[in-house]
């Protein structure tokens, strides 16, 4: 029995360290250029500061999924999203892909490895949220499980939102018009009260609105109305952004496979 099974075991083994070791040696080439470190981690926690001003202070929760909810898309949209969709553009553009595909290497192993540097930035802004949110005077997250499968699912969004893009995106420089549509329907979400009512109900539809219904819920225990949730309701709550998350992940992913391409055109 043990000799049936080994053989399937290692292919899968062998793809995780090869996933791992490919996102190791991303995550070093990102960490050598500081304004790739700036923008990822300094330009996202700059909002936090709006927990510890003297109008916002003391534990208002409206300010809390202000400042928490914009640090989390700006990270999910800067090195969660922009950063994969240069590195594969740029990666493309100089035939590194096109070399790796010929050796051993998946293409979904590709993916992953280029998408873990911003996943792990991502994962760790979300974790620095916690001990500033305490020190703005917010209380710790009713529903952390919740929370953090919020925040992975987004991170799934984002990077299927990079392969979306990079379909259509010529090269790196190109990269920050082409960019532009879906950083709009990130911040849009956040904007959910500037627009008439009637509006409302497609607005909640965008990713970064679902982004923030779910951190208000997750973190808060609030709905979208303000009322208060139960551990147990909170779960309830989430179904709508967790299914709008899911719709646009499955659009992108569609729309990727079809289109994406390795090379560069000739």
């Amino acid at each position: 029995m043990t000799t049936t099974t080994a053989p399937a075991a290692r292919p899968r083994h062998a793809g995780l360290r090869r996933t791992l070791s490919l996102g190791r040696s991303n995550w070093t080439l990102m960490v050598r250029n500081r304004t790739t470190m700036l923008y990822a981690f300094a330009l996202p926690l700059f909002p936090l500061v709006l927990l510890f001003t003297a109008e916002r202070s003391g534990g208002d929760v409206n300010a809390g999924v202000a400042a928490i909810g914009t640090t989390l898309v700006m990270a999910l949209t800067f090195p969660g999203y922009y950063n994969l969709l240069s590195m594969f553009v740029t990666r493309r553009d100089e035939l590194v892909l096109k070399r790796l595909r010929t050796g051993e290497v998946r293409d979904r192993e590709l993916l992953v490895s280029m998408a873990l540097p911003g996943a792990a930035i991502v994962l760790a802004v979300a974790v620095i949220c916690v001990p500033v949110a305490l020190a703005g005077g917010l209380e710790l997250p009713l529903n952390p499980l919740l929370l953090l499968l919020g925040v992975l699912l987004s991170i799934v969004t984002f990077a299927a939102f990079a392969l979306w893009t990079a379909a259509w995106t010529r090269n790196a420089e190109a990269a920050q018009l082409t960019s532009g549509p879906i950083i709009l329907l990130a911040f849009l979400g956040f904007m959910l009260p500037a627009f008439p009512e009637d509006l409302h109900r497609w607005i909640e539809l965008l990713p970064g609105a679902a982004v923030n219904e779910l951190l208000r819920v997750a973190w808060f225990a609030q709905d979208s109305g303000g009322a208060s949730l139960s551990f147990l309701q909170t779960w309830g709550a989430a179904t709508q952004p967790v299914l709008v998350l899911v719709a646009w992940t499955a659009l992108a992913v569609l729309l990727a496979r079809r289109s994406l391409r390795w090379e560069p055109r000739a």
